[in-house]
């Protein structure tokens, strides 16, 4: 369902005159696709709740007009400059993140998988988290796609980009399925979707649980950066921070907010800030540490013939054939703008290449790792993620890379942009190959990810992870976390739904023990 926030209950915080200071009985930190399903959840239950989001507040009518350059400006953390700095042998990996009320739900690609069976599984043998087995995600799986009206994206609405390359994989014996999204039947392939829906088809949290937060009486407070977690008689009691306006954001007039149940909602790269400054899981050593990224590469193969690949979904399509490598085929192709910003060459031969893009189709994959980041605090208020990739991912992507390339060729493309810098196109398989056996420096690969996980991960006991399986703190009861870091491992999938339905999970036990938590509090 498709509704609106109730903009009464929305707070500038740019736009206050002085100080801000309030009680709540719930106060969620970010308003994502963790932190929106918390609030709404016990907003419905009848929690006073109060919302803290650091980014802007945009209404869908207005985000819907933005060129995608001007979504990058205003709703990209960093203006779409987040990075992973890689360590040794591993590529600069580019980090695309929302900074807005309803977070980076508002530029994901509406992808939806569950957690695989086979990493509920694992969790479960080799973890003891018997709370996030798959049968124990049902009913809360079951909610979120009811909810944000998850469907199957029709094979009417591949673009001819898609089309080329489903076909090559066929001749190579590699099938496709068709990919499920939270657009209902309502996406027109604009294939734009990560940089906001300009028809208002996704249903970005800002449309499917802000709303109901706000009508059951939640309050939203963005511009508003939580800086320090308030800690009384041992247990969490609120946050402290300072409220955003002016040039480029600067800090303004300070805020608190008081309740004896404060949830943290701000993605795997800044939740962990939160936790340090506040000595949180200290026992297991692993605040800010196994972050997996799912490092993802993307081709472009030109053909003779127009493609117009941007007429259709964005990702309609995806491949699990090399599941046991550990990666994924995904179907996409994005504004022709950023596109044309990643093809190689200078000059003249940029120009050439980018007046071709009506002739080109693109395609992607992404890596299942291990987890090789890491979350440090930096001099300001945005953190430094490292990233050091194991060598079977390395071998995976360079891998992936090679079998894009031979699908692209495959389905009759002239030649091959790949994701290597300084690599000269592709023009055949034994070019494709001799890629991949060349052993290019990793540094040189173009890489990007979407789906950073782990780095405040659950476990059974302090020494094993940060919070337990209902999402509490360890070290500090009354604090919960609710977002990607808690997930213990790399998922392999895209993380929309994952993260949601943790959060249920995490929102129902809340609203069960309430009254407990607030006594104690």
């Amino acid at each position: 369902m498709r509704e609106t926030i109730d903009a009464s209950r929305v707070i500038q915080g740019r736009e206050l005159g002085g100080p801000f200071e309030d009680t709540a009985d719930v106060l969620v930190i970010g308003s994502g696709a963790g932190g929106a399903v918390v609030a709404a959840t016990l907003a419905e239950a009848g929690k006073r709740v109060i919302v803290v989001e650091e980014g802007p507040y945009y209404r869908p009518e207005d985000y819907q007009r933005f060129a995608p350059s001007e979504s990058v400006r205003r709703m990209f953390r960093e203006g779409g400059m987040v990075l992973a700095f890689g360590v040794g042998q591993t590529p600069m990996i580019s980090i695309t993140l929302g900074r807005a009320v309803g977070g980076s739900s508002l530029l994901t690609g509406g992808v939806c998988f569950r957690i695989p069976g086979d990493v509920h599984a694992r969790w479960e043998r080799e973890r003891g988290l018997s709370e996030m087995s798959e049968r124990s995600f049902e009913r809360a799986y079951e909610e979120v796609e009811k909810r944000i009206d998850v469907t199957e994206v029709p094979e009417s609405m591949r673009s001819e980009s898609t089309r080329r390359y489903v076909e090559g994989a066929k001749k190579l014996g590699i099938e496709h399925q068709p990919i499920r999204r939270n657009t209902g039947g309502d996406c027109v392939g604009t294939a734009r979707c990560n940089f906001t829906c300009p028809a208002g088809a996704k249903r970005s949290v800002d449309v499917s649980y802000l709303p109901s937060a706000t009508r059951h009486g939640a309050t939203i407070l963005c511009d508003a950066l939580a800086k320090k977690l308030i800690v009384s008689n041992g247990r969490a009691a609120g946050v402290e921070g300072v409220l955003l306006g002016g040039p480029f954001g600067a800090a303004g007039q300070p805020f608190k907010i008081h309740a004896p149940v404060v949830v943290l909602a701000c993605g795997t790269l800044h939740t962990p800030l939160l936790l340090m400054r506040a000595g949180v899981g200290k026992q297991s050593d692993v605040v800010g540490r196994n972050v997996t990224l799912h490092p993802a590469v993307r081709i472009v193969g030109k053909f003779d013939e127009p493609i117009n690949g941007w007429d259709g979904a964005l990702q309609s399509v995806y491949s699990d054939h090399f599941h046991d490598d550990g990666i994924k085929l995904v179907g996409v192709y994005t504004a022709v703008n950023f596109l044309a910003a990643g093809l190689p060459g200078v000059g003249p031969k940029l120009r050439e290449r980018a007046r071709s893009l009506g002739h080109s189709a693109v395609f992607g994959a992404m890596i299942h790792d291990e987890g090789g980041g890491r979350v440090r605090l930096g001099p300001g208020r945005e953190p430094i993620l490292s990233y050091e990739m194991a060598p079977r991912d390395l071998a995976r992507l360079r891998k992936a890379i090679t079998i894009l390339a031979e699908v692209s060729l495959a389905a009759g493309a002239r030649e091959v942009y790949s994701s290597a810098w300084g690599f000269p196109p592709i023009r055949n398989m034994d070019d494709a190959r001799k890629m991949e056996s060349s052993k290019i420096d990793a540094r040189r690969i173009e890489c990007m990810a979407f789906h950073p996980l782990g780095s405040a991960r659950a476990g059974v006991d302090p020494r094993s992870g940060v919070v337990d399986q209902r999402g509490e703190a360890f070290d500090l009861p009354g604090l919960f976390v609710a977002d990607g870091s808690v997930l213990p491992t790399s998922i392999g999938v895209n993380s929309q739904v994952p993260i949601m339905a943790t959060a249920t999970k995490f929102a129902w036990d809340i609203d069960a023990r309430f009254p407990a938590l607030r006594r104690a509090g």
